[in-house]
């Protein structure tokens, strides 16, 4: 196992090392098809991290409930209080977001 973790490793390293056709066009950001004016790392307003962390918030939520949902019928009740709380605490967040004004919009 560890020869061939190697020499796929090996494998990979030779294929990045390989010279490429320089194009002009290849190192220009783009968008659309056309040249973007702005520059490729611009900066966001900090008010989108927050949508960002809510995101995932809930993003997160939703793969906790479907392993929860396959096994649902075989622990039954407990399995339903445990999703309940789950549930409480992210929609304590989200009001808390709310009464903050973390989503509104500017």
């Amino acid at each position: 196992m560890l020869m061939a973790t190697l020499g796929l490793a090996g494998c990979l390293w030779g294929a990045g090392r390989r010279s490429t056709l320089d194009e002009p066009g290849k190192t220009v950001p783009f968008q659309s098809g056309r040249l973007d004016p702005d520059p490729a790392w611009g900066r966001y307003h900090v008010r989108y991290y927050g949508f960002a962390l809510l995101f995932l918030a809930f993003d997160m939520e939703m793969a906790y409930m479907y392993p929860w949902a396959v096994v649902y019928r075989e622990l039954g009740v407990p399995a339903l209080l445990d999703m309940g709380v789950f549930l409480l605490i992210l929609f304590l967040g989200l009001l808390y977001t709310l009464s903050q004004g973390g989503l509104r919009r500017q």
